[in-house]
């Protein structure tokens, strides 16, 4: 099986792709990052709630925030044929995201003592940093997986010069139709 340049991309190419992959995911990682902190502090000052609450309840309002960025934007291109299997990978590498977010506050609070609302804010911080790394890794890696490159078919013998009607029809579409998906795989 030869293969090309666009179906084995340098290094080089791979990392560029990482990076910009790594940008994006920042920035919409960014907005729930606000939305979290956002809402953990209206609920540890407004409403009053414990923190690891308050930490549980502003995570999860930005993991609704963030799934909606991540496929509509960040992973639009990526293979959504399964949606259920898809939200229920999110939800799960979340959730780990979360429990490790709020173990570190946890641990910050409940064992080391620092327990006013800036300790608490730069609890989440790391948290939310350790958590970040581990979602990146999960979502690109399994939960928003990369549709399969289009391998490049042969193209198909020449029809017999016998070969009428039809059958010469499909023949030729079938050779119309290999070459489009050369062109797009090239495109890409």
């Amino acid at each position: 099986m030869a293969t090309t340049t666009a179906s084995n991309p340098s290094l080089a190419q791979k990392l560029r792709g990482l990076s910009g992959e790594a940008v994006k995911f920042g920035i919409v990682g960014l907005s729930g990052v606000v939305v979290n902190f956002a809402v953990f502090w209206v609920c540890i000052n407004g409403l009053h709630l414990a923190s690891l609450r308050s930490n549980i309840a502003a995570t999860l309002i930005a993991i609704f925030t963030n799934y909606l960025g991540y496929r509509y934007w960040l992973y639009r291109d990526r293979d959504a044929a399964s949606r259920k299997r898809e939200i229920t990978l999110f939800l799960l590498f979340s959730g780990a995201g979360m429990l490790i977010e709020t173990g570190v506050l946890g641990f910050s609070v409940y064992l080391l003592g620092l327990d006013s609302h800036f300790e608490q804010l730069a609890a989440k911080v790391g948290g939310l940093a350790l958590g970040t790394v581990f979602r990146f890794v999960s979502y690109r890696t399994w939960v928003f997986k990369a549709v399969p490159e289009p391998v490049a078919a042969p193209a198909p013998a020449p029809a017999p010069a016998e070969t009428t009607g039809a059958a010469a029809v499909v023949a030729q579409a079938e050779l119309v139709l290999a070459a489009e998906r050369v062109r797009l795989a090239k495109a890409e």
